[in-house]
Parts: structure tokens; sequence; C-alpha cells
């Protein structure tokens, strides 16, 4: 396999590299579904690496379906997968309509936190001492022309770390240009629709899903339209079948919300596919794509888009703290004109000072390391969560086994019996939300949403299932 020659001293981690080129492999047809790949094993020693950096590589295209273990068979890919036509040499390199410019030339709220309440990461685990101390150099260093308007679309050097980030992390491939600075996901929402939409529009949005979405549309003079999610993600086919003239779709690929479910690979390609063809944008909302615990991290949906389709919308919000109210967005090449028109009319890209602190909090390190802290942090935080509300609450209560995200679904038998007791863990003094009420279509079954973040013990997972089993008595 030519294809598989590695580059040491690229910055790119190896396991990565793998995982790149045999994945450019399928999509171009040099793999063929049914096609067997080198066993981890025989893969290491040819390559002179250490079988776990092959496996890792492994196991992230088997988690996003590109192959599958078939016993004594080996490893093949998998033999469901459609195929695309692959992308032409003469295609791959042609240059942007817009050339991005240099660098330099980048110009539940609640006063305290409740035990579930979602939306808010372990801040007890928040690298607090190393903050300020950036936070104060960053106060001391401040020149006159640093108290001025912020640049409409954030700090270059913040765009820059971001950039950089997201092709490590989320196999994102953006220049600096691509990426702005707002201040939420709200303030994002409010680019894409000024930039791209207009009234009228139909927008995909997912159901069950996220309310706010829905009511940002509505009051963006959008049509939000409702397309089923099940245990794959966003049904493309629904979406297809009932809202064919749609502008957008809106999608949690890595971790949908509220169900936690991936977009598993054929419906990212047929989403992807009906974009295209309907000349439609995809709005790809990563909120929590860093936490995925049965294998590393899936790559960001806006990886495999070569139509230039695709906006990624990411935040701040949940990887360091809610009151940061920063954010970003990053747009096709051919969009970034149209993109810095509008900012420059809303100028929403965040206070200067807070952006420079989270700059040098990416370029220091602290990021990446904070990002895998919190990573093993929640992992141990789930299982607690979950074998501590499993023990006392027993049968009417199921924890539904998830692959990564912040909270939990706990279902429950009954029909709708998930509002009644959300209102009354709420007047306990605790935070829950209904999953009936996420949503307009049939009926998604009883279930409670609950953040895992905040538990911290498993004396403390037991002490609050014995509260919910007492409302419930």
């Amino acid at each position: 396999m030519d294809f598989l020659q590695l580059d040491t001293s690229a910055a790119e981690p190896l396991y990565r590299q793998i995982y790149t080129r045999l994945r450019s492999a399928i999509a171009e047809g040099l793999l063929q579904p049914g096609d067997r790949i080198p066993a981890a094993r025989a893969l290491a020693l040819e390559l002179g690496l250490a079988r776990g950096t092959v496996e890792s590589a492994y196991a992230l295209l088997t988690a996003e379906g590109y192959v599958e273990a078939r016993g004594q068979a080996g490893t093949v890919v998998t033999a469901a997968l459609a195929q695309r036509a692959p992308v032409s040499p003469a295609a791959a390199a042609k240059p942007a309509t817009r050339p991005a410019p240099a660098h330099d030339n980048l110009g539940e709220a609640a006063s305290s936190t409740r035990p579930f309440q979602m939306g808010i990461p372990a801040l007890d685990a928040f690298p607090r001492k190393v903050w300020a101390r950036l936070a104060a150099r960053a106060v001391r260093a401040t020149q006159p022309q640093d108290m001025i308007y912020p640049p409409w679309a954030g700090l270059p050097d913040l765009r820059i770390a971001i950039a950089a980030y997201l092709k490590l992390s989320r196999g994102i491939d953006c220049t600096p240009s691509q990426v702005f600075i707002t201040n939420g996901y709200r303030n994002s929402m409010e680019l894409v629709t000024r930039a791209l939409l207009k009234p009228g529009d139909g927008v995909w949005v997912e159901d069950p899903g996220y309310p706010p979405t829905s009511e940002l549309l509505k009051q963006a003079g959008m049509k939000a339209q409702p397309v089923s999610v099940d245990s794959e993600g966003l049904m493309v086919s629904h979406g297809i079948a009932t809202a064919p003239r749609a502008k957008a779709a809106i999608v949690t690929s890595a971790h949908q919300s509220p169900l936690c479910v991936s977009l598993s690979l054929p419906r990212r390609l047929a989403l992807l596919d009906w974009a295209s063809q309907a000349g439609a944008w995809i709005v790809e909302d990563d909120y929590d794509g860093e936490y995925r615990y049965v294998s590393r991290p899936l790559p960001a949906l806006q990886s495999l888009d070569r139509d230039g389709r695709v906006l990624y919308s990411g935040t701040f919000s949940k990887v360091l703290f809610p009151a940061i109210r920063l954010a970003y967005l990053v747009v096709p090449p051919g969009q970034v004109e149209r993109f810095e028109d509008v900012t420059r009319i809303l100028s929403a890209s965040g206070p200067t000072l807070m952006q420079a602190i989270v700059t040098d909090f990416m370029n220091e390190g602290h990021f990446a390391r904070h990002i895998q802290r919190m990573r093993r942090l929640y992992a141990e935080r789930r299982q607690i969560t979950a074998d501590g509300l499993t023990a006392v609450l027993g049968k009417p209560m199921q924890v539904e086994p998830q692959p990564g995200g912040m909270h939990l679904v706990l279902r429950m038998k009954g029909y709708h019996t998930d509002r009644a007791l959300t209102a009354r863990m709420r007047a306990n003094g605790m935070s829950a939300l209904a999953l009936s009420e996420r949503g307009v279509l049939p009926h998604p079954g009883s279930a409670l949403l609950l953040a895992f973040t905040n538990v911290d013990t498993p004396a403390r997972a037991h002490e609050l299932g014995r509260r919910i089993l007492k409302i419930m008595a």
C-alpha cells in the first residue's frame, strides 16, 4: 500500500496519518467495499510503529463506519458503504475562488449550578490559577491600541490558533481567514442566516433536537422543518421526503442533541450529497465533539466536505466555561468575503481582552491539555453517575448507553411521565430536561436528560438517586 507512506516529521499524529490515508483510499476507490486491509500487527511491523498506533487508527475508521471486523476474515472495507465519485486530481488542485489573505490581513442561565444542570462543564476542574495568571499578564500588557473596538471577525492570533487546533483535533483543514469569532452559538447562527439565507427559507432541524435553534430560525423569518432522528442520527431520507426544498440543515453530528448518537457515515455522505445537489448549506454544531469515550473523537463532518457546503460551529462555553461567551464559525473558502461583509455590520466578535486570554491559553498548550484531562474526568463521572442512578432507581429507569457527550439519557417507563418528574425535580432543587419536550414529531419516549459533569463521587450519585426516588414515590 504505497499510499500509506507516513511523514514522521509532520505535526499530525501518526495514527491520524494512517486514518486519513486509508479513508482517502476508500473514498477514491483504491479500496473497494469488501477489500481486506492489513491486520494491525502486520501493518505495525511493516511501518515500524507500535501496534497501538495502528489500532487507534483502525478504531477510528471502525467507529466512523469505514471498516468492519469480520472475525477470522480480518478487517474489511464496509460492504454496505455507498461509493462516491472520487475527486479528480484537477478538481483537488483547483484553487479557491477567492485566495485566502495572509495572516496579517485577518482583520440555562442561573446564578448557581444545580445538580444535573445541562450545559455546565466541570467547573471544579478548570485550571483557574493558570487562567488567572494569563489574565493578569494580558491586563498588564494592555496598550492603548488594544482598547479600541476589536477586529470585526476576531483577533488574528486567535483565528490562527483555532485553525491550527481544528486541523489536529477535528480533521478540519481551514485557513485562519475562514474562522470567524462570535459571542456564542446564537450569534454564529445569526451570521449564517444573515449571510446565506432569506426569510421564508426552509431549514432542516433535528427532532428531537435543541429547541433554541428552531426559535432562532423563527425569529429570523425562516421555517424550521423537523426531521426525525434515530440510532444513526438525522434521517436524511425523511428530510428529503418531507422538505425537499429546504435551503439548509443544522445537525449535531458528533453527539446528537439530545440523544447523543453519532451521525453514521452513510448518513453523513447522504447529507453531503443532498446539500450538493440541492445547493443547500449544512451547519455542523460541534458543541461537545471532543468528548467521546468509546474511542478517539470522530473527525468533523466538515472534514468530508469537498463541495464547500458545510459551516462548522464550535464553542468555548462547553469546554472552558459558559461565562466566557466566545464561539467560532468556520465557513467555506468561497464564502469568506460574504461573511466578512456581514461581520462588518454585526461586529460581534467579543471583548478583545477575553480573546487575548484564550489565545494565550491555546498557544501555550493549556487548552489541549485541559481537553485531555476533561475527557478522562468525564468518562469517570459518566460511569459514576450511571452506576449510582442505576443502583438506586432500578428497573423503572434505564441509562441509555451513548458513545459520548456531557449528559445521560435516562429512559423511563410511561407516557410523558418525564414532564411531570422534571417539574418536581426542579421544584426540589435539581435540574432536568424532559426528552418528550424536545421535539414536535411523534413522541420519542419518556426520558430524563441529566448532565453528569458535576457529579464527582459515587456517594453524590447515590444521594441524588435517592432524592429522585423520593420524588417518584
